[in-house]
Order: structure tokens, then sequence, then C-alpha cells
């Protein structure tokens, strides 16, 4: 069975007061309750106005403090709240690993809001990119797996992952990637990427407007396609519609970019599909990722559900 990551650590509202009280003793009394995880973090709201993301993986403690170094600076100008953290915390009182307070965006994860009904997030979210995707300096991070950089570097694992896929239609899956490898490379500038773009690393309101994006874990520069295959992991025919031709208005973006988008979306969806076997969110999003990939060709079987 293909699993979330396992959290390498336990950690109890009274650690998170423990740590707040030895770091940022002005925000100790507030009261902590857990709310979630995901692969990489646990998340405590913190009172009523932020909330405290704890790494539960050795390996996202260097993406924490990725967000602590950059992400600040790099949000200051957006239309969009994000969770750019407000305060950072040091490992202490047995917490091996650095750790943030970040803000609160009231709303509901985009992932729990169905495909068809994101359509209204699909300009904001391309104006999202288009302010965030800016030149990234030399000694901007890169992707400790790949993220922004070439397709080719996920090749062997994303066609091992669409061949075991039950119920997958991995010939056309196969096809398409092909079409994406095939694909001029990024040769600009690098752009600062989000890198995992996916629903449930956005907040939507009651209503369908985009409150916020959050979890930059993934932070990291290179070629803009990544953060592109939003189009596929978040939207149906009519959102993507909307999403390319907001962000076409914004910023042109040339055909092979968008090829390298749809890759990166069957890169993502895959992945999504294969190691979500006990996270049902995750593994019907990854397959409604493979399907919508697959809608824009003609005649395309659709992924089993």
């Amino acid at each position: 069975m293909a699993v979330l990551p396992r959290a390498e650590i336990d950690v109890a509202p009274s650690l998170v007061t423990s740590l707040l009280t030895d770091q940022h003793p002005d925000l100790a009394d507030l009261p902590v309750r857990f709310v979630s995880h995901g692969w990489d973090n646990f998340l405590f709201r913190l009172g009523a106005d932020l909330v405290v993301r704890l790494p539960r993986r050795e390996v996202a403690d260097a993406l924490m403090v990725t967000e602590q170094q950059w992400l600040p600076g790099l949000t200051r100008h957006l239309s969009v709240p994000t969770s750019a953290p407000l305060r950072a915390g040091l490992p202490g009182s047995g917490y091996p690993w650095h750790w943030s307070v970040c803000r609160w965006i009231p709303g509901a994860g985009g992932i729990t809001v169905p495909r068809a009904r994101r359509a209204p997030v699909a300009v904001p979210l391309a104006r999202f990119l288009a302010e965030f995707q800016r030149p990234a300096p030399p000694g901007a991070p890169r992707s400790p797996v790949g993220r922004g950089g070439p397709l080719t570097a996920r090749d062997d694992v994303v066609r091992a992952r669409l061949a075991s896929l039950p119920g997958v239609p991995a010939g056309p899956l196969m096809d398409l990637w092909d079409r994406a490898l095939a694909a001029p490379a990024w040769a600009g500038t690098p752009l600062w990427l989000h890198g995992d773009l996916h629903p449930a690393n956005t907040v939507l309101t009651a209503g369908g407007v985009l409150a916020g994006v959050v979890d930059f874990g993934d932070l990291c520069s290179g070629d803009p396609a990544t953060d592109l295959a939003a189009a596929w992991l978040h939207f149906d025919a009519a959102g993507r519609s909307a999403f390319r031709a907001a962000l076409e208005a914004r910023r042109p973006t040339d055909p092979a970019t968008w090829d390298r988008a749809r890759g990166w979306a069957v890169s993502m969806g895959s992945a999504l599909a294969a190691s979500s076997d006990d996270a049902p969110a995750f593994l019907s999003l990854g397959l409604e990722v493979l399907a919508a990939v697959l809608e824009e060709e003609s005649g395309a079987p659709a992924v089993a559900r």
C-alpha cells in the first residue's frame, strides 16, 4: 500500500506552548489546538489569527528554513494573502527542527471544493502567479526534488508510476509525457516558483473567492512551467481556459512552456495517485489531474475512479 510519509516525531499542543514560551513569550498565553498535517508539516491553530507550522519529518526542516529566509520579502507586494512566516522558530524544548508562526487564513482548502466549482479562482490564481514569478537571484534555492528543473530528471519515476497505477490509461499518458519531454527546455532567467501549487495549498472562501496561497515548502527557482501545472491540478476545461487567458494577458507564455506544464501535471498527478492510498482526498486529486491532462486529447479514455 502506498501511503503518506510517516511522522518522525510526535508534537502535542504542550510542546508548541513550550517553544513559544522560550522563544516568543508574547504569544505563549494564546490557546493552541491541533488542526491537521500534510506530507511535511503539523499545523496548530494559535489564538484566532495565527497558525504554527512545525515539520513532522527531518527532510522538511531545510524547507522550513528556506521559507523563513526568502518568503517574507517575496510576498510583501502580493495581492493574495500567503502563509509567509511572521515569526521564525528555532530547535528547542526537545524539538529538533525549525518552525514558524504564520497568519491564519480563514476559509476552506481548495481540495475540499469540487473541481467544477473552482473556476472563479482561475483569474486570481493566474494573477498570483504573474505577481510571484519574478526573476530569482543567483543564490535562490533550487528544488531538492527537481521542481523547476528539466522534466527528463523525472522520466524514469513517472513512467514507473504510470505503468503501476490501476485503472489509469498508461499508453495515452505516456504519449503525452513524451510530448512534454520533447518540448524545448526553459532558456529564460530562472523565476521564483511556489513549487507545489495544488488545490490543498490554496484557501477559498465560502463564496469561492481565493482567500490565500499557503505551504511554500517547495519554494524554489527555475522553469515557470512547474507552477503553470496548476491549470490541470485545479481546474476543469472552463477553468483552465480562464486561467490560461488571464495569465497570457499579464505575461505571454510560449506553447512549449504550456507543454512542459502539462508534463509537470502528469508528474504531480501520478505522484499523488501513487502515494495516497491512505489519503482519499489526495488519491482522488491525483486521478482527477491525470484525467484532466487527457481531456484535451481527442478521444482519450477517462481515468477510472
